[in-house]
């Protein structure tokens, strides 16, 4: 890892895998575990800088897929790099495009060179190949870039996870190859599907390089949440403990709960300004719709037990006002709300970790990780001691 990046355990549980730590970078630490916000065109939809800041937000998230289409990294660069551009002077991630094979399934076609995209802005070809993928993420200049990778989706057969996966590690090294500003830390992605073994294997692969920090992928695209329990609780302690683990694209409070037991450290989710542009608040991890009619004279805070600015300010009832008449404010309001609902969610877990107190406060969530764990690895020690 480079010096201008460091990753500090600061507690680790003793009944799990869960711990706390510190990553640094040249923009500021992130307190881990920890919830980042999605800025997809550099910026978290409807919030201002000072808003995102007020949610606690401490590393965001930029997609270089469609900064490449719109404005361009041309442009972001003149501005300072996203930083200079966005006004945020925080850490900042950017993506690879990786997911974009994924979810632009139609529109995509792969070969080992990299993917060709057509636009969906104006049906120009796009080739993003590992190599373009870190330059324009170079000149976009985040903290942390991530390797271009081929995301399979859900379902999908075995030979097709294994030719997916073996790609994605050609093409890490390409990426590693090509990467040219120490002031980012490149992060490799473990994919392999829902197969156990395969994640495995490639989280081993992956750990040799000694990256700066590893993501596991993949995930979220459509399975059950048992499987992504279940490949996060495989893929983990194949990762070096001294690095961060990032699990890509997931941000609801049972799965985090979860995946921190396992090990992780940092999530992300578009999850909270999407709920909100459909009135959806994040209370305690319930769902609240605010349209219902129950909401038009609940002269309540949105959560009394909440800090945000939204509900220290507005009433349930005004908020189902504005999200009724389809009032913008609204949707920043809920916004800010549900970012700081997560945000203060993985703080608290953060919280009973400094304190030793994880497996008594959010043990109730973990009855199901734990007991996949203890199988899980008293079936390696089975295979493990077949083989010798």
């Amino acid at each position: 890892m480079s010096t201008q990046f460091s990753f500090n355990l600061q507690a680790v549980c003793c009944h799990t895998r869960a711990r706390a730590g510190v990553f640094s970078t040249p923009h500021g630490q992130v307190e881990t575990p920890r919830f980042m916000p999605v800025g997809t065109l550099a910026n978290v939809k409807t919030l201002t800088p000072d808003q995102l800041r007020a949610t606690g937000a401490q590393l965001v998230l930029a997609n270089t897929y469609h900064l490449h289409l719109q404005p361009g990294e041309e442009i972001v660069a003149q501005a300072g790099g996203l930083h200079g551009f966005m006004a945020w002077d925080g850490p900042i991630l950017t993506d690879s495009g990786g997911f974009q094979v994924f979810s632009l399934s139609e529109m995509r076609t792969i070969a080992e060179a990299g993917v060709t995209f057509r636009s969906p802005r104006d049906g120009q070809m796009i080739h993003l190949s590992p190599e373009r993928s870190i330059e324009i993420q170079n000149a976009l200049g985040a903290d942390v870039i991530m390797a271009f990778d081929e995301c399979p989706p859900y379902p999908a057969s075995r030979n097709s996870v294994i030719e997916s996966t073996e790609r994605t590690f050609r093409w890490l090294k390409r990426c590693i190859t090509a990467h040219q500003r120490p002031d980012q830390a490149l992060f490799g992605i473990v994919q392999g599907g829902i197969y156990p073994d395969l994640r495995e294997f490639a989280a081993k692969q992956l750990a040799d390089l000694d990256l700066p920090g590893y993501a596991i992928g993949g995930v979220s695209v459509g399975e059950p949440p048992e499987l992504i329990e279940q490949i996060v609780a495989v893929t983990t302690p194949q990762l070096p403990p001294e690095k961060p683990r990032y699990l890509m694209g997931v941000g609801t409070h049972r799965e985090m709960v979860q995946a921190i037991a396992a090990g992780v450290d940092l999530f992300d989710c578009v999850i909270p300004t999407r709920l909100a542009r459909h009135a959806n608040a994040l209370v305690q991890g319930e769902r609240w719709n605010l349209r219902n009619t129950k909401f038009r004279q609940d002269f309540k805070p949105l959560d009394e037990t909440c800090h945000c600015y939204t509900c220290k300010h507005f009433t349930r009832a005004y908020l189902s006002h504005l999200l009724r008449s389809q009032e913008l404010l609204g949707y920043t309001l809920l916004s800010i709300h549900n970012i700081t609902e997560l945000i203060q969610f993985t703080q608290r877990i953060r919280h009973t970790l400094l304190k030793g107190r994880f497996n008594e406060e959010f043990g109730h969530w973990l009855k199901g990780t734990l007991l996949f764990i203890t199988w899980f690895s008293a079936y390696r020690y089975l295979l493990c001691t077949a083989s010798c």
